[in-house]
């Protein structure tokens, strides 16, 4: 923050302290009429409120309704086959809670028992097993924080600035601590030797959906840190996240989270399925296609303002606030711009966040009500720096859908309403 804002929010708080103090000293010496608003009796004031048996779930409160998960009709053929978008304006921190946490279906969200479950683990290994779902509670389990995001979030911004709002050019992920068995010990515990020669060894995990999705994972990336994943955020799986139980590939692509985990192949190539050939590549200007672009480069967004929060108190102070993430590791750093990218302010991290998680950023500044052109801008722990729009199209051209992590930009005009533009 530059010396003016740091000088302008002192002379802001010492000005709304005076303003408090004078109001309590007014409010003594005027004892013989008493402020209506402080002896009103307020409606919640006056009768008992709900009582604990009627809040067996809580759930949020009427007030906050608006904090949905939303979807664009006409972005997919049907709503079987489709996707809806976390409302990452409206919320705070990093952990997405499961009842705003984005879907994605290809055949629709099935309901599948935890007595019915079984997980096969068959290939090449000594020992093919079946595990059942009380099989794998009584596995050593781990607890880690880590985003989920879909390879097409930000797709439609390829060709110029479409959808208006962060939730729905950013919210195609979410962000949650997973409970689960790691990959490796279920792998070991089916013969596979972890220090035996994996230079050619594959994976191919497929869900139990109708769609029968199915991705291929190199064996390095299935010992290293792939999660067999049966609660999030502390509960059980929601049906949509793939209740009772998920794969999670950390810093990966979302598509390759197979949810109602069904089986595990070992194999000795990529099995080359439909979700890794035709579809979750990108195409290139010429017509060729990328391979195996799995993670998910760093990226950050400004949730507000932006189109769906409006600043709304006038001038003065304001907290610029949003998210950043990388498949890679860790957030480093987040810079700020409000003059189109033409100069960068640092923001300061909420925390510092956990490899392959969200962390969130604010900038403090002063507000004099004139126009703004908002953009963040992440890096993370391996220097990655991530990219603008030109950039991204100068190497891959403007067909791909998948991978965008372009810097967004944000026109916040005089009365503080934001709209989604590029800049150039």
């Amino acid at each position: 923050m530059d010396e003016f804002a740091k000088t302008s929010r002192r002379a802001f708080l010492r000005g709304s302290a005076a303003v408090a103090a004078g109001t309590v000293a007014g409010h003594a010496a005027a004892q013989g009429a008493p402020d209506p608003a402080i002896t009103e009796l307020q409606d919640w004031a006056s009768y008992l409120g709900v009582g604990v048996d009627e809040t067996p779930y809580g759930l949020p409160i009427k007030f906050e309704t608006d904090v949905v998960r939303r979807s664009v009709p006409w972005l997919t053929a049907s709503p079987i086959s489709s996707i809806n978008f976390t409302p990452i304006h409206a919320l705070e921190g990093t952990i997405t809670p499961q009842g705003c946490a984005f879907e994605r279906h290809h055949s629709g969200a099935i309901e599948l028992s935890k007595d019915d479950y079984r997980l096969m683990i068959n290939g090449l290994v000594d020992r093919p097993l079946v595990f059942t779902y009380a099989d794998l509670e009584r596995l050593p389990r781990e607890n880690h924080v880590y985003f989920c995001e879909c390879a097409a979030n930000t797709g439609m911004e390829w060709a110029g600035a479409q959808l208006n709002g962060a939730q729905f050019t950013h919210g195609m992920i979410h962000n949650m601590e997973y409970t689960g068995v790691p990959l490796r010990t279920l792998l070991a515990e089916a013969g596979l030797d972890a220090a035996g020669d994996f230079a050619d060894k594959w994976v191919y995990v497929e869900g139990a959906d109708a769609s029968s999705n199915g991705r291929s994972i190199p064996m390095e990336k299935a010992l290293d840190d792939v999660l067999v994943a049966f609660k999030a955020n502390g509960e059980a799986l929601r049906m949509e996240h793939g209740y009772p139980v998920r794969l999670v590939v950390p810093g990966w692509e979302g598509n390759m989270w197979i949810k109602w985990i069904r089986r595990i192949e070992v194999t000795d190539a990529a099995v080359e399925s439909r979700e890794e050939t035709s579809k979750y590549t990108d195409l290139h200007e010429d017509g060729v296609a990328r391979k195996w672009t799995w993670v998910m480069d760093a990226k950050s967004i400004i949730t507000s303002p932006s189109p769906q929060m409006p600043i709304t108190h006038g001038t003065g102070p304001l907290v610029v606030s949003g998210l950043a993430w990388s498949g890679h590791g860790k957030i480093t750093r987040v810079d700020v711009s409000i003059d189109g990218g033409i100069t960068w302010e640092t923001a300061r991290l909420g925390k510092q966040g956990d490899t392959k998680a969200l962390t969130r950023f604010y900038y403090d500044m002063d507000w004099d009500g004139r126009e703004m052109l908002m953009q963040a801008r992440a890096m993370d722990d391996t220097g990655y720096v991530q990219p603008t729009k030109d950039q991204l199209r100068e190497m891959r051209g403007e067909n791909s859908v998948y991978h965008n992590n372009c810097i967004q930009t944000w026109f916040v005009n005089e009365e503080g309403v934001a709209e989604n533009v590029e800049v150039s």
